[in-house]
């Protein structure tokens, strides 16, 4: 599996931005699609994930009521709305995909090439 994330830019506090991860390969519904986000001088973290055969969810504390995954799988994409951004978002996001929703990026199979986003105050 392939994936190329997009959609990162400049945002000042407040404000709303989409990320999209196109996925190239077969069986994308199958696997499970995550976002994780890596700030400077910090860990990679989970953010969300949407699994592929039910369409479950699951979101980092930090960003619940403020962040939604969706998936399209006639379109092989992944999406992250996130409102109500904070300058704490500011990181590149990762776009992942896994066989199995998992929330350790040690444990995720393919990752894309991460977009930056900049929440300015």
């Amino acid at each position: 599996v392939q994936l190329q994330a997009s959609g990162g830019g400049l945002v000042q506090a407040g404000g709303s931005l989409r990320l999209s991860c196109a996925a190239s390969g077969r069986a994308f519904d199958t696997y499970a699609m995550a976002w994780f986000r890596q700030a400077p001088g910090k860990e990679r973290e989970f953010v969300t994930a949407i699994r592929g055969t039910d369409g479950n969810t699951r979101y980092a504390d930090s960003v619940k009521r403020r962040f939604t995954i969706s998936r399209d799988n006639a379109k092989n994409t992944v999406y992250l709305q996130m409102n109500s951004l904070k300058p704490e978002d500011t990181a590149v996001y990762y776009c992942a995909a896994n066989r199995w929703l998992v929330q350790d990026p040690h444990q995720i199979e393919f990752w894309g090439q991460g977009t930056l986003v900049t929440v300015s105050s």
